[in-house]
């Protein structure tokens, strides 16, 4: 059945491409991409976590990102180590001097927050913020997407 609504993923590709843009000029002066400085929030956040943990809490498969933590690593802003549980996995944990990064670049990443939601609207944005966290929700529940039906 055709429909006369934008497709979902087209749609949801570009608002991100846009917005990642946005943030990413504004945290030029940090050193951090959009990407890098969510992955240190997360493991702000939650602590020293597996890579696996760490991947589906960015919802990110792992060779992203493995790739994405790489930089990190080198700069030593994330270190890790065998898991104790499972020595073939590996555990990422936030170092010092990724503490550090990120209190240095916070105020570019709440600069370019306050200047979308300026934009955008508070109302409007914890609206949609809910409506995008259903979207993965819903997305991660199966394989082929939501299931069919009410």
């Amino acid at each position: 059945m055709a429909t006369s609504l934008p497709c979902a993923c087209t749609a949801l590709r570009k608002a991100t491409r846009a917005m990642t843009r946005f943030y990413e000029e504004e945290m030029a002066p940090s050193g951090l991409t959009v990407p890098q400085f969510a992955l240190l929030r997360a493991l702000e956040r939650g602590g020293p976590m597996p890579m696996s943990r760490l991947a589906e809490e960015l919802v990110m498969d792992r060779t992203s990102l493995y790739r994405a933590v790489q930089p990190l690593i080198r700069d030593r802003l994330v270190s890790t180590r065998d898991c104790a549980t499972d020595r073939r996995a590996k555990e990422a944990q936030l170092s010092a001097a990724g503490e550090e990064k990120i209190r240095e670049a916070l105020p570019y990443w709440q600069r370019a927050q306050e200047a979308f939601l300026a934009s955008f609207g508070e109302d409007a944005w914890s609206g949609t913020s809910d409506s995008l966290a259903r979207v993965v929700s819903l997305m991660q529940g199966s394989a082929t997407g939501p299931a069919a039906g009410p």
